[in-house]
């Protein structure tokens, strides 16, 4: 992050960014002031998005944004009284983002992730996935646009116990509609490191196998956007690395939007930027490396 864009000293730093194909994140006093030389840029006030410049866009303009939440509340019931887990949170992710949630038990970031995947419905406020709002949706359509916009993993990695590797993953492609995609297949469980663990069942896999056969599952149809709970939270520290720098991996070379709720910090220093949470609301959202 380049903390003054117009400095002449960032120009060295920021023309090395670009040709590595970077993306320049910047906290721009005034976006007049952002020098047009071709970089790949996003600015952002606090933590919302507010224009791109460079070949990242080639104009500055309105933002296609992949996830934007607005003024979003969810209360849940605890006997007569509504406890709000979510307090007007504004959100918002481009496409092919990595986006770590960080933030105390209870202060509201696996639910953020749940409204905003279709798991449970906002009780304010709206939620758009890929230009989709969730609230104008009806049940059928929202499990639509989840089995087809959306990947998730969990903590927990919910595979079937009676199916190996190869049929936890290809499962999801029949669930999709379209049938086994065998090209499609063979990149996913390659770059996950997969292809000599296919015919072994979860029983028969590592804690770090069995979550890489999960996040192969969730990616496996190209959702638009994976939100991942807590993926490591289960794992030891070298699964821990190896699942995170895999998710790393699919972000840069497959472009793969990711949303990752952590309490880990060095899980989150793998995101492009951090949002953190605080009481049901986002407090700031920096840079990974601040």
């Amino acid at each position: 992050m380049l903390p003054d864009p117009c400095a002449e000293d960032n120009d060295s730093a920021a023309s090395t960014c670009s040709a590595r194909g970077a993306v320049l994140l910047l906290r721009s006093r005034g976006l007049g002031r952002i020098p047009n030389r071709g970089y790949n840029i996003l600015a952002f006030r606090g933590s919302t998005l507010l224009t791109t410049k460079g070949s990242f866009r080639t104009t500055e303009r309105a933002v296609e944004l992949i996830l934007k939440t607005e003024k979003l509340w969810k209360f849940y019931r605890a006997g007569k009284v509504e406890v709000p887990a979510l307090r007007g949170v504004d959100f918002e992710m481009l496409p092919g983002e990595f986006v770590a949630v960080m933030g105390p038990s209870g202060c509201g970031k696996s639910t953020l992730l749940y409204v905003i995947g279709g798991l449970a419905r906002a009780s304010r406020g709206r939620v758009l996935v890929d230009g989709n709002d969730l609230a104008a949706m009806t049940d059928a359509e929202r499990t639509k646009l989840r089995r087809h916009k959306v990947g998730f993993v969990f903590q927990r990695f919910n595979l079937l116990p009676t199916l190996d590797a190869f049929g936890n993953i290809a499962i999801a492609q029949h669930i999709h509609g379209n049938g086994f995609d065998p090209h499609r297949f063979e990149v996913v469980t390659k770059m996950l490191g997969l292809s000599d663990r296919l015919r072994h069942r979860p029983s028969e896999l590592s804690g770090g196998e069995q979550q890489r056969v999960a996040i192969a599952r969730a990616i496996i149809n190209e959702p638009k956007i994976i939100l991942a709970d807590e993926p490591t939270g289960n794992l030891d520290t070298r699964n821990s690395e190896i699942v995170l720098e895999m998710l790393r991996q699919l972000n840069k070379e497959l472009g793969q939007t990711i949303v990752m709720i952590t309490h880990n910090p060095e899980a989150a220093a793998y995101a492009h930027r951090v949002v953190h949470m605080r009481d049901g609301v986002i407090v700031d959202a920096l840079p990974a490396d601040e």
